[in-house]
């Protein structure tokens, strides 16, 4: 065990270390670096889960850090093992943007990339997480097998399952017939002479032509919270606890508002078990959720906090949801930053991606927090949104002056002002939501658009703007809206050192093929084995509502009358 990792074991609170003896031993792995991995409270969620199995030892393994010397197989955190030496290599993943990191996990610990080349006495690898059920095809020719859907209803079945004295081929048989788990290698995709998707089949008797997503109806006893706290993430001495999954607004653009149906909500006698356990372990405590301002019983929790005791932040807050009493515990957490999301600059754009808010309540929502004492707000925008206009670009920053104008009257009383940041994200178009079907802009086209907000607000005091690079957000967009040929791109860019614009001169694929083009209403998207409970016709009529600019309600949250998105109806 090299000295960094000794370190870094010595410095967490609540690491799980358990026998390899006579159990299934599996290498958790997040495809990035430890301080990013530590930070995702669903990777911890499994690491727990799969502990708290008798007959399953599960470690992590992570990127070795930058600078770390070559050659040596990849080992995991807590007993130095290589990845090898494990039954099982199940990956979570989080974002697109890590799959190539994926590739480099497998090459560093010595296993061949694809799963036709590694044979019986190597790992089964499985891989899981919210990009697993977006689209995972571009990983389809590396993943043994994928979780698809939320873990928890499915990993004590997969590893009461999975006999590591089984052949690869055997345990692929029995685990495919689990709900939930999509094996690549036991489907067909055909193409057309036009490049797009002809069919999808089953190449074995009995699996199903649609893999149907896995999810917990409710939330109740889910324990979502922090397993390890260490100094080494984003979130040192931080317990975060899950509030809720999903989103009941129905952003058209956001992934999570649309795979995660139903929304749900953790009850509020859950909630504070997790507040008093995490106020013993932690000087600060993070609510995470898509709308933490959601959750119905924020008031009540709020004031739950002990009092003194550690402060309180959340993942994201909605400008039109803050109460008296969150924004108390806001200023008694000493918040120095707030983040809102009014997305875009002008209304039209808002009701294009249906985010359900009006100007004014942004303005309202930096008035309340700078009285509350915090000092600096967080914008987060979009760009090369569709059906955006020219002037709805030229709206962002004069939304941006508005609303320092008003974050400016309110520090006035307070006798100094503190920084606004504005965030200019790029919209790259994801699976399972209404702009599915939409053409990305290309990255110059972008990257006129960035440039001419910041132009717009450079002069602008207090204002900084920081802004996505245009072709990180493209290979994004390659990634997210792939179909099984851009493996070969993956495995170029592992060859080439990580070097994207290389590996894309090399490869006869055209990306501009999955990432600029229009899809058809009637095309079969590399997605669409997974069924999400979603009603196709529901996400294009949204679509089309999209380019009308016409607003839809929020989810109504009643399963038991509702149709209108198909999950409740479906039961999926």
């Amino acid at each position: 065990m090299t000295d960094s990792i000794r370190k870094r074991l010595e410095d967490e609170k609540g690491t799980i270390r358990k026998s390899w003896q006579g159990r299934i031993r599996v290498a958790l792995a997040y495809p990035n670096f430890y301080h990013v991995g530590m930070s995702n409270l669903g990777f911890q969620a499994v690491y727990r889960h799969l502990n708290a199995l008798d007959h399953v030892v599960c470690e992590r393994v992570f990127m070795p850090d930058k600078g770390t010397a070559g050659g040596s197989p990849l080992v995991s955190l807590e007993s130095g093992r290589p990845v090898a030496d494990f039954d099982c290599l199940a990956f979570s993943v989080a974002y697109e943007n890590d799959y190539a990191n994926v590739l480099s996990i497998l090459d560093k610990s010595g296993l061949p990339l694809r799963t036709a080349l590694r044979g019986n006495s190597l790992p089964l690898v499985a891989a899981g997480g919210v990009t697993c059920f977006l689209n995972p095809e571009p990983l389809a020719a590396f993943i043994d097998c994928f979780i698809v859907g939320e873990a928890e209803p499915v990993l004590e079945d997969f590893f009461t399952t999975f006999d590591p004295a089984l052949d690869k081929e055997a345990n692929l048989e029995k685990l495919a017939r689990l709900p939930g788990i999509y094996v690549p290698a036991f489907y067909q995709v055909g193409y057309k002479p036009d490049g797009t998707i002809a069919s999808f089949t089953p190449l074995r008797h009995g699996l199903p032509e649609r893999i149907r997503r896995l999810w917990v109806k409710d939330l109740r006893g889910v324990d979502t919270q922090s397993t390890v706290i260490t100094p080494h993430t984003t979130f040192a001495d931080t317990h975060l606890i899950e509030v809720s999954r999903g989103c009941a607004h129905g952003c058209r653009f956001c992934s999570a508002g649309f795979v995660y149906r139903r929304p749900r909500f953790r009850p509020l006698e859950d909630l504070r078990r997790c507040l008093q356990k995490g106020a013993g372990r932690a000087g600060r405590i993070g609510l995470v959720g898509a709308a933490v301002s959601d959750l119905p019983w924020i008031d009540e929790l709020c004031r739950d906090l002990p009092r003194p005791g550690p402060e309180l932040g959340f993942s994201s807050l909605r400008a039109d949801a803050l109460s008296e009493a969150l924004l108390e515990a806001l200023a008694r957490g000493r918040v120095k930053t707030a983040t809102l999301a009014p997305e875009t600059g002008s209304e039209r754009m808002r009701r294009v991606i249906n985010k359900g808010m009006e100007e004014e309540a942004f303005l309202e929502a930096a008035a309340a927090l700078v009285k509350r004492g915090i000092p600096n707000l967080k914008l987060y925008f979009m760009v090369g949104l569709p059906f955006e206009e020219q002037e709805d670009i030229a709206a962002v920053a004069a939304l941006v002056k508005r609303i320092k104008h008003r974050f400016l009257q309110a520090s006035r009383s307070r006798g100094r002002m503190g920084q606004i940041t504005v965030s200019l994200n790029c919209f790259v178009p994801k699976p399972a939501t209404p702009f599915q079907w939409v053409a990305m802009d290309e990255a110059a086209a972008l990257k006129k658009k960035i440039k001419q907000v910041k132009n717009d607000l450079r002069k602008v005091a207090n204002v900084r703007v920081h802004a996505d690079v245009p072709r990180w957000a493209v290979i994004q967009g390659l990634l997210a809206r792939g179909d099984r040929r851009v493996a070969d791109i993956l495995e170029l860019v592992v060859r080439n050192g990580g070097n994207w614009p290389q590996s894309l001169k090399q490869t006869p694929l055209n990306p501009a093929f999955y990432v600029h083009r229009q899809r058809d209403r009637e095309e079969i998207l590399p997605w669409d084995f997974i069924d999400h409970g979603l009603d196709r016709d529901f996400l294009w009529r949204e679509y089309r509502r999209a380019a009308g600019a016409r607003p839809t309600p929020a989810c109504p949250m009643t399963p038991e009358t509702c149709s209108l998105c198909g999950v409740c109806k479906s039961g999926s």
